[in-house]
């Protein structure tokens, strides 16, 4: 079983950028994909970006153009570039790795990202 860890979260102000970290435990390759995941309070967890064993990305119509996904698998590890942030990317991020799109790992604690003025 595989266990990540979300990191690289924080407060930021509206225009500014973060970058988050998703450390895997063991070997991202076996997977099919990753994907970052966010949940805002009162809402249900969504999916954010995804990039596939070979690097094929595919990201949620409300951060294309602003987020970048990537991986290092040297580093068995998935980052996250988020650029030009919203108030409405506030959530809490998290990351998974899929299995014929289910997603596969236990769900860690996430990272806090809070956009505010």
């Amino acid at each position: 079983q595989v266990h990540l860890v979300e990191s690289g979260g924080g407060l930021v102000q509206p225009g500014g950028s973060l970058r988050l970290a998703c450390a895997a435990s063991g070997i991202i390759f076996r997977f099919d994909a990753i994907s970052w995941y966010r949940q805002a309070p009162g809402k249900e967890r969504e999916s954010v970006a995804t990039i596939t064993r070979v690097s094929i990305t595919n990201y949620a119509d409300s951060v294309k153009g602003r987020f970048t996904i990537s991986r290092d698998d040297a580093k068995n590890t998935v980052y996250l570039q988020m650029n030009s942030l919203k108030p409405e990317d506030t959530a809490v991020y998290y990351c998974n790795a899929l299995t014929r799109g289910v997603a596969v790992g236990p769900w860690g604690q996430g990272t806090q990202v809070t956009v505010s003025s």
